[in-house]
């Protein structure tokens, strides 16, 4: 399966089979991915938390106020991307440059890890609405959380919907 094909295929799954777990192969092989992943100076500015079981239901759980995010009590898994400092010469070009590279790197490797999964047969939805406090207390972190991530097996009947995106000369411009 070629990049395009993966992109294609990959959507936010909100429709998860809480019965399939997830193999640890494929697991792994999404965390090696994300190791892959690039970011500024190669400092990797995160830390991912694999939450699994008890941990995985309270973390769904936090991301749930309002409302929100119903269908992520039945991911079997659930990826915690938090910020970490730096390296130095990152946080010199930050800086400098007046950019958050930490959150451009972290939209990376959720890419990643989303593309990989997709790949190996794996739902993803990438949360943003969840509650920070309650997320470091449950796995125990130092910094920030800046996304969560489901990831399990779609349900049966969860096909694949249309892409709605902005027309390409839209979205490109060239000079």
């Amino acid at each position: 399966m070629n990049f395009t094909e993966i992109a294609n295929m990959r959507q936010s799954c909100r429709s998860y089979d809480a019965t399939r777990e997830v193999e640890r192969e494929k697991l792994d092989a999404i965390l090696e991915s994300a190791r892959l992943a690039p970011s500024a100076c190669n400092g990797q500015p995160y830390h991912i938390t694999v939450c699994r079981g008890d941990s995985a239901a309270a973390v769904a759980k936090a991301t749930q106020s309002m409302g929100m995010n119903k269908f992520a009590s039945d991911a079997p898994i659930m990826l915690v991307i938090s910020e970490e400092p730096y390296t130095r010469t990152a946080a010199l070009g930050a800086k400098v440059k007046g950019n958050d590279y930490r959150s451009i790197d972290i939209g990376i490797v959720a890419a990643y890890i989303t593309a990989e999964a997709a790949a190996n047969g794996l739902g993803t939805c990438i949360l943003g609405w969840f509650d920070d406090e309650k997320i470091r207390e449950i796995c125990d972190l130092k910094y920030p959380v800046r996304l969560v991530i489901t990831l399990g097996y779609a349900t049966a009947g969860d096909s694949l919907r249309e892409k709605k995106r902005k027309d390409i000369d839209k979205l490109v411009s060239e000079k």
